[in-house]
């Protein structure tokens, strides 16, 4: 369930990031509420993912699915540049997110 929640954590991450580009520097009431309410739940799935998973799996998880699916989304949505130096890297955290994820089943098992 810890990695449900952090699922969850990361998707809201990506709305957090997303809506704050949006909010214009907190002076458009709409995205800067929704920016406070993504920020909020978060880190309200994110503590719910750390009572099982260690801290450095899981902040490092969040924090990378966060990454990866505000360049997708920002792409898709804003028409931000997508260069082969990009690319590299995201397939690095991906990995390094995979990679944590198979240490943690190995560590359980």
């Amino acid at each position: 369930m810890a990695w449900a929640y952090l699922l969850v954590a990361s998707v809201f991450e990506v709305v957090f990031a997303l809506a704050t580009d949006a909010t214009h520097g907190f002076t458009v009431l709409g995205p800067s509420l929704l920016t406070i309410a993504a920020a909020g739940g978060g880190i309200y799935f994110l503590s719910l993912a750390l009572k099982t998973l260690d801290v450095g799996v899981g902040y490092t998880v969040w924090t990378g699915i966060g990454s990866v699916g505000t360049v997708v989304f920002g792409t898709a949505l804003f028409h931000e540049a997508v260069t082969p130096a990009k690319v590299v890297a995201f397939v690095l955290i991906i990995g390094g997110v995979l990679g944590l994820k198979i240490a943690d089943k190995l560590a359980a098992a």
